[in-house]
């Protein structure tokens, strides 16, 4: 009878470059080191190794297999990395789940992705309860983080099972994750970024601060399901260091800085809203802390910001950083004495890819003027699940374009002039304006309405939704609005102003124009 998998094929399996097999390197080499950490307790290299593989073999027995879709929904916990390192084990795709979603907008990454199963922890039941009740919310296997439910088996039974899982050829450029983005026509956009995309960002992350620091110790600190997150534990499994898994709820400073004390973190990722509540907490009451490399991103941070983080941790380096979902997620970086130096830049582009800045047109435009950064690399993107169109659209001209309209200086630095995608960045959260628009319209006080974004000290931007009101009726107030969205969109893509306007200002082509909007109201970038 024939192997199910031949066996000379064996040793190129182990020689793929995924973060599945580096979790089985390091399990050999350094099997009792630490690889997370969570609450105080630890899950070793081995440990890390066994319960991938048994997950992976549980769930292959169950009939998932490769390029089969599987939507992971937890908040921080370990089991999330277990479970997205056993779907990719299987040759299958992992596809994060923001937790804040509504039950529509977790039923379209049902629908779209053609989901086979979802592995989701307890606390999220009534959410899980919301998706399988609408259509096309069902996928064929539920796996519960907190014991078996109904028809949901117990993710704990089948890491327990120990079946054995035959050897599983997943080559670099196959799908890994799907990581959703809101998209500037209302519905996400999956982004498929495969096991080369993130090996690249991986080894970005560890070479741009300027040294290899095998003895850090990291953090995630950001919900599981954002890029960012995975952007840190790619390189931390790649050079087979410890990740400390911070719990997400509401952002506790004070709790944050006791587990970096604890946990002697040397290098972490925050937004510049927590950096700054961080910075206030530490300054109140110092701690002892080991910290070597401050690194933020995801929103703009201030002089005032940077000098502080400066101030506070004078021993530490700090590191900014920009890109995008698609690009997994770093095209540019800032560090050292550059990030005051040159501020307002987003840094230098990374040296593991290529970029211009372009015209309409396509032709690289001088220094100092103003064009759309372009990509190419190791680390783009394969393109948008099931969107062909978008696919082509954004790789127009045979490289992937960005939509941030940038310039840069005669050194390279390049600095952000605004965001050709008509997007808000509020807390390290992409909103996309036409998303929330299509949700405000529908209130029945709605006449036609404006999203933009208002700068804001703590979250970088707040949305504001700029309303005429329908006839005969009273207008809006945030209160209502945001109770008439609630269950329809995730809360942190809420209006938090409201500007009424009589008619909404439109351009030669009676299209809605964003700039004209601003300047009307008052309400500037």
């Amino acid at each position: 009878m024939e192997e199910p998998f031949p066996r000379h094929l064996e040793p190129l399996v182990s020689q793929r470059h995924t973060w599945v097999n580096q979790v089985r390197m390091h399990a050999v080499m350094r099997p009792d080191e630490p690889a997370l950490r969570f609450l105080g307790a630890a899950t070793t290299w081995r440990e890390l190794d066994t319960r991938m593989s048994r997950l992976a073999a549980a769930l292959d027995a169950r009939g998932v297999s490769a390029g089969d879709r599987v939507l992971v929904l937890t908040l921080n916990r370990p089991e999330f990395f277990e479970t997205v390192l056993a779907v990719n084990a299987l040759g299958a795709i992992a596809v994060p789940v923001n937790f804040r979603m509504a039950p529509p907008e977790v039923v379209h990454l049902v629908t779209d992705t053609g989901a086979r199963a979802i592995v989701h922890e307890s606390v999220f039941d009534p959410l899980i309860a919301a998706v399988g009740a609408l259509p096309g919310g069902a996928t064929e296997l539920r796996v519960r983080i907190g014991g078996a439910d109904g028809d949901a088996l117990d993710y704990d039974a089948l890491v327990a099972e120990d079946r054995e899982l035959p050897p599983v050829d997943v080559p670099e450029t196959s799908p890994a994750v799907i990581m959703y983005t809101s998209g500037t026509t209302g519905a996400p956009k999956g982004a498929v970024l495969t096991h080369i995309n993130l090996q690249a960002q991986a080894y970005h992350n560890l070479v741009a601060p300027g040294v290899v620091d095998h003895e850090a110790v990291a953090a995630v600190a950001v919900p599981v399901f954002h890029i960012a997150a995975l952007g840190v534990i790619s390189s931390c499994l790649l050079d087979g260091v410890c990740t400390i898994i911070l719990p997400i709820g509401q952002f506790d400073p004070a709790a944050t800085l006791d587990v970096i004390e604890r946990e002697r973190i040397t290098t972490m990722f925050m937004v510049p809203a927590q950096w700054q509540l961080v910075i206030a907490e530490q300054r109140s009451r110092p701690r002892d802390l080991a910290l070597r490399f401050l690194w933020w991103g995801a929103a703009p941070a201030s002089q005032t910001l940077l000098a502080a983080m400066a101030d506070t941790f004078p021993e530490a380096t700090i590191c900014a950083v920009f890109g995008q979902t698609e690009m997994s997620p770093v095209t540019c970086t800032l560090t050292g004495e550059d990030t005051h130096r040159k501020i307002g830049s987003v840094g230098r582009v990374i040296r593991t890819m290529a970029a211009r800045i372009v015209d309409p047109d396509m032709n690289d435009v001088a220094p100092g003027e103003v064009g759309e950064i372009v990509y190419r690399g190791p680390n783009l993107m394969s393109g948008y699940w099931n969107r062909p169109e978008a696919t082509a659209d954004a790789f127009a001209g045979g490289w992937f374009h960005s939509g941030d309209l940038v310039r840069a200086d005669d050194e390279g630095f390049v600095y952000v002039v605004d965001r050709a995608k008509d997007m808000i960045i509020s807390g390290g959260e992409n909103i996309y304006c036409v998303e929330v628009e299509n949700a405000v319209a529908a209130h029945p006080s709605v006449r036609e309405v404006a999203v933009i974004g208002r700068p804001d000290e703590k979250w970088g931007e707040v949305v504001v939704a700029v309303v005429a009101t329908a006839a005969d009726t009273e207008a809006p107030t945030v209160p209502q609005i945001r109770e008439f969205l609630d269950g329809r969109l995730a809360r942190y893509k809420h209006p938090t102003e409201i500007v009424l306007v009589d008619e909404l200002p439109r351009n030669a082509a009676g299209k809605v124009s964003k700039p004209h909007v601003r300047q009307a109201t008052g309400v500037l970038r």
